[in-house]
């Protein structure tokens, strides 16, 4: 065999007894991993092709199929892990960097899941949130600076700055057209109006279609600026600026010429087929001082209707780099953990780079108070949120809201394949191939994400009901609601929680 072999991951196992030769396989896998042959009459699988994105299992009408972990291994190492020897092999190889997708599946702590959650018993009476009004609005960007009232005793305010007003604390965070279909955008902007949220368009652009969604819509401006321009910056809600995100701090991105068809040329206002790179900075901004020029200019551009966010990736300085940012002038910090999702990024960095948002939220938060300048800003958190308890931990530890984009991807169809960079998902939303774009069907993408953040939604507030709190305001920041679990002392005062127990 040659050096270069290597052992598919994945193999696929056919029932032939349960197998009706109907083909679906064949139609359902965009990578060709199945084929009829017609000689013998009978289904084949290659699994060096097979990605285990579960879409052939998932449609299977007898269930005579199933993908599993191929059993072929190295002598065992505890060092020297098969997933390390196929790397080193790889590149080898290639000679080139090793790229992969979604979030960091590496076991580092999962520090959620180290946090445990408060309950009233006998002294604090729980609410019933059937029963009971429950509060889950939440305001971000600037609070007015001071309340004064006038001769009748009614209050009076400054002109307040402008807002955001969710029903919910969860945002749909930005994931570019190019990067997922036209159907994800859509789906994302209808359940987000649906829901009273917003959904960020991600650094692609807004697609003409999508401008009627305006009122419930981020637009994002980052380093490569595309598809950005005055009538953009005005049908959104909100402009983020993107400085980094999670899953890649301190690099720029890559959509490869074969995702950039007519539809995302247009958006992205670059030519069909070429290759769309993200510088790593932004090139008008070396300082805290550039970054509030930016700041200033998107509001002048926007006659200071719109809250400016500012987005960036956990990183060892995290604090110091959130206090410069809510003295630059913007309205919202976005912070993105190293378990973020993303389409495309080195492996190596993906794996190895920035630190987890349990621990930078609570740094954050601290540093801002600290400096009496909290409520100058609000601070968004994102990057490894999987449910509703991780939500409630978040705003617990100091955030105002989070944002989501792997949920909601699962919620699509994802099965975390983490092929996002072929171009070739076969459920429709990593791709812009039109037969397999139309697999994800808008309305149900749209009744599907509508659904979970409801579901969230009600079990966030029967878990504040539990704690005796009956508005999510009332949470913001409330660490006494928080214990750790299998946590060092050094830990627990960065999370700034007592150990379970206390």
């Amino acid at each position: 065999m040659s050096m270069d072999f290597l052992y598919p991951d994945y193999t696929v196992v056919r029932d032939k007894d349960l197998c009706t030769n109907c083909q679906i396989c064949v139609k359902q896998c965009g990578l060709g991993v199945h084929t009829y042959d017609a000689k013998t009459k009978t289904m084949r699988a290659d699994s060096t092709k097979c990605i285990n994105c579960q879409r052939c299992v998932a449609f299977c009408p007898t269930l005579a199929l199933k993908v599993v972990k191929s059993d072929n291994t190295y002598k065992l190492n505890d060092n020297w892990t098969s997933s390390a020897i196929n790397e080193v092999i790889q590149q080898a190889s290639s000679g080139g960097m090793l790229l992969s997708s979604m979030g960091n599946p590496r076991s580092y702590p999962i520090y959620w899941d180290k946090i445990l959650i408060n309950a009233s018993q006998v002294t604090n009476p729980s609410i019933d949130p059937l029963r009971e009004p429950m509060e889950t609005r939440t305001f971000l960007g600037k609070k007015p600076s001071k309340m004064e009232r006038d001769d009748q005793g009614r209050l009076k305010f400054e002109k307040a700055p402008p807002h955001l007003a969710l029903k919910v604390p969860i945002l749909f965070a930005g994931m570019s057209y190019g990067a997922v279909s036209y159907n994800v955008h859509e789906s994302l902007a209808r359940a987000a109006e649906q829901l009273g949220t917003y959904y960020n368009t991600g650094e692609g652009g807004l697609h003409e279609n999508l401008y009627k969604y305006g009122k419930n819509t981020i637009v994002q401006v980052a380093s490569g600026r595309f598809g950005v321009h005055k009538a953009y910056l005005d049908a959104g809600a909100a402009i983020e600026i993107k400085i980094g995100q999670g899953a890649k701090p301190g690099i720029g991105g890559h959509l490869p010429g074969y995702k950039v068809g007519s539809e995302v040329s247009k958006t992205r206002m670059i030519p069909e087929g070429s290759d769309a790179i993200s510088p790593a900075p932004h090139h008008d901004i070396y300082s805290i001082e550039d970054l509030r020029q930016l700041v200033y200019s998107l509001k002048e551009a926007t006659a200071y209707t719109k809250p400016i966010i500012v987005k960036i990736a956990a990183v060892h300085n995290v604090a110091a780099i959130a206090s410069g940012i809510a003295r630059s002038g913007a309205d919202i910090i976005a912070i993105d953990g190293f378990r973020a999702g993303t389409g495309a990024a080195p492996t190596r960095i993906r794996d190895n780079v920035g630190i987890p948002i349990e621990l930078a939220v609570a740094a954050v938060d601290d540093r801002l108070r600290e400096e009496q300048i909290r409520n100058n800003i609000s601070l968004v958190v994102s990057g490894g949120i999987r449910n509703s308890a991780d939500v409630l931990k978040a705003i617990a530890l100091g955030a105002d809201a989070v944002y989501i984009a792997t949920p909601a991807l699962i919620a699509l169809g994802c099965h975390m394949c983490r092929s996002c960079q072929t171009g070739k998902c076969n459920w429709g939303i990593t791709t812009q191939r039109p037969d397999l774009v139309e697999r994800l069907d808008p309305d149900e993408g749209t009744r599907r994400l509508v659904n979970l953040v409801s579901a969230w939604q009600h079990e966030i507030m029967e878990m504040m009901g539990g704690m005796g709190i009956n508005s999510i305001e009332a949470l913001k920041g409330n660490r006494l609601m928080l214990r750790g679990i299998g946590l060092n002392q050094k830990e627990l005062d960065i999370l700034g929680i007592k150990h379970a127990g206390e």
